[in-house]
């Protein structure tokens, strides 16, 4: 079993920066390739990013491309998503996963995150 839990989310003006973290505990860390969705209110979740389990391997969603980069300190347990240049379409719940296998959108998210909220005002 992993647990996540994410933290960081909250209330910024457009063109401002959040850095989101997703801590996990439990099972090994390492060994899960780990991504970050959003859910943003009457839509689907989405894909935003997802790293490698050694963390030197990356891919976006276009949307975000250029403007989120998505990090990890196995050390720490913990997986990070630095936002930067914030649009009001961005404005969601951030969700982090954990995947056994697999890559991308389409990965075998086994284990996920409360969520946490992210707003951005004009």
């Amino acid at each position: 079993q992993v647990q996540l839990v994410e933290s960081g989310g909250g209330l910024v003006q457009a063109g401002g920066s959040l850095r989101l973290s997703c801590t996990t505990s439990g099972r090994t860390f390492s060994g899960y390739n780990m991504g970050w969705f959003r859910q943003a209110p009457g839509k689907e979740r989405e894909f935003v990013a997802i790293i490698n389990w050694s963390g030197r391997t990356t891919y976006y969603a276009d949307s975000v491309k250029g403007r989120f980069t998505i990090s990890r300190d196995n050390t720490k347990n913990t997986i990070y998503l630095q936002l930067d240049s914030l649009k009001q379409e961005d404005t969601a719940v951030y969700y982090c996963a954990a995947a056994s296998r697999g890559w991308g959108p389409q990965a075998q998210y086994n284990y996920w995150g409360q969520g946490t909220q992210v707003t951005v005002s004009s």
